[in-house]
């Protein structure tokens, strides 16, 4: 007897009637109109034209999944079982993009939004946030995580990298909201052996946790609070076990010089030595680099080697931004991030992604660099790259996770649209994000949270601030000398 063919299992979402922005096999940004997205247990099992796709939601019990341009071989449910009902979701009117990657950020310091302004960084850290943050609880860590996911949540972001304290409340926190993230314990060489080993025993413990949703890094600060021996003790640990190291290097030119001074080498040749450059990095802002000594470094390296790029507070700053041409030339890819928001003020990773592709025009004094293509690249694959995520997330492809947002163009700012990519960077805001979905849940649907109560965060938080801005007590968790 013939075995009746495999069926793929239900459908958990179907997205319609949208505009989806996928990518060609080179990496090139192609939009499907009219485009029907078909979820399955968390996972894109196809993104199609309405003409190729299934005709319609199948009933409960039809054998959905026999059309052919629809593969997900992997599945069969018996005939018997009882499918799940399919949410569906009208897309007309909206584009359909992979959720937006926040590739560096301190979710916590959204509670210290605004405290610290048009101050030098010497001063904002060591006058401000360091004495402010030795203040830090739990409760508050929480609080700020929590509204900083909101914000994530209603900006489109579906992912974000985490480096800071008290990380398994933040854990917690990103599991709760439903958002994914990769998440690293921050430590200074000045906390002893105990601040290496509590960031790996934090990763090796909550990495995979929330269905999957959260994996680990290990996150030692900065070059400058991290001495070589604790550098290369965190290189031998990543690679035991296969880790990706997330830490700030080079953020501004002053670093470099300084580091040429004291060691002779720059910050990233310091990492370099340390043999961090022969595994998985994540390096945060990268504005001070030397061209002459640290590209031939990148391009050297061993490993997996990426930079988040936050424009927005380097502006703040007065520092240079991050050489996104002189990187990509090197093979290295670069995300997009927003830093804390105490020194952004927003986590809007949508902002970031306009600022990118203007302040890289003026950086090389070429109209032509960034393209708004090439900025929706940064913005989508490279960074999910950037995070150790590139074969999960950051295209809306078969296979991929299902973490989509839906941009609604339709107001005044935004019609009419001659050019859909420049569109999307030059003229929408991350309050025209519709709708927000990970990994097939939806966490925002029409503006409204589903997960994360922002009222009563405010309210919680507000009466902790006279608290946490105390800095009357003199101490600081850490000496800015970079």
């Amino acid at each position: 007897m013939t075995p009746p063919p495999k069926l793929s299992p239900p459908a958990d979402l179907r997205i319609t009637g949208c505009t989806a922005l996928t990518h060609g096999p080179g990496g090139e940004i192609i939009f499907v109109d009219d485009a029907v997205i078909v979820v399955r247990d968390g996972v894109i099992a196809s993104v199609t034209a309405a003409d190729t796709a299934e005709a319609a939601t199948p009933e409960a019990g039809s054998p959905e999944g026999q059309n052919p341009a629809i593969r997900h071989p992997e599945a069969q449910r018996p005939a018997t079982r009882h499918p799940r009902p399919v949410e569906h979701i009208d897309g007309r009117g909206t584009i359909a993009l992979p959720g937006l990657v926040n590739c560096h950020t301190h979710t916590p310091m959204a509670a210290l939004r605004g405290l610290a302004e048009d101050l030098p960084a010497h001063a904002w850290f060591n006058d401000w946030i360091w004495p402010i943050e030795s203040n830090l609880t739990e409760r508050t860590v929480g609080l700020g995580a929590r509204l900083a996911c909101a914000e994530m949540i209603r900006g489109g972001v579906t992912t974000f990298a985490d480096h800071y304290f008290a990380m398994d409340t933040v854990a917690d926190v990103a599991e709760a909201s439903g958002l994914r993230a990769v998440l690293g314990q921050a430590y200074f060489t000045s906390q002893g052996p105990k601040g290496r080993a509590a960031s790996l025993d934090f990763a090796l413990r909550r990495c995979g946790t929330a269905d999957g949703r959260i994996t680990t890094c290990l996150a030692p600060h900065a070059p400058y609070t991290v001495d070589d021996a604790d550098l290369a003790a965190t290189a031998d640990l990543a690679r035991e076990h296969g880790l990706l190291v997330h830490i700030h290097a080079a953020e501004n030119r002053e670093q470099t010089v300084n580091s040429l001074a004291r060691h002779g080498r720059t910050p990233i040749e310091v990492l370099e030595r340390a043999g961090l450059l022969d595994g998985d990095l994540l390096i945060a802002h990268a504005t001070g680099l030397d061209p002459a000594r640290d590209l031939p470094a990148l391009r050297r390296a061993g490993g997996r080697v990426a930079v988040a790029s936050a424009p927005r507070g380097y502006l703040k700053f007065a520092w240079d931004t991050t050489p996104v041409r002189a990187l990509r030339e090197a093979g290295v890819p670069v995300g997009l991030a927003t830093d804390g928001a105490a020194s952004n003020n927003t986590l809007d990773v949508w902002e970031s992604m306009t600022l990118t592709a203007l302040v890289q025009k003026h950086a090389e004094n070429d109209p032509t660099w960034l393209t708004a293509r090439q900025a929706l690249d940064h913005a989508t694959l490279q960074s999910a790259r950037a995070v150790g995520l590139g074969r999960e997330i950051g295209s809306l492809a078969e296979g991929r996770r299902a973490d989509i947002i839906l941009v609604d163009l339709s107001g005044p700012h935004t019609q009419p649209v001659h050019d859909l990519a420049a569109t999307l960077v030059h003229s929408a805001r991350s309050g025209d994000v519709r709708t927000t979905i990970v990994d097939g849940r939806v966490l925002m649907r029409d503006r409204v949270l589903l997960t994360l109560d922002v009222p009563e965060t405010v309210r919680e938080l507000g009466e902790l601030l006279p608290e946490l801005v105390d800095r009357s007590h003199g101490r600081r968790v850490q000496e800015y000398d970079g």
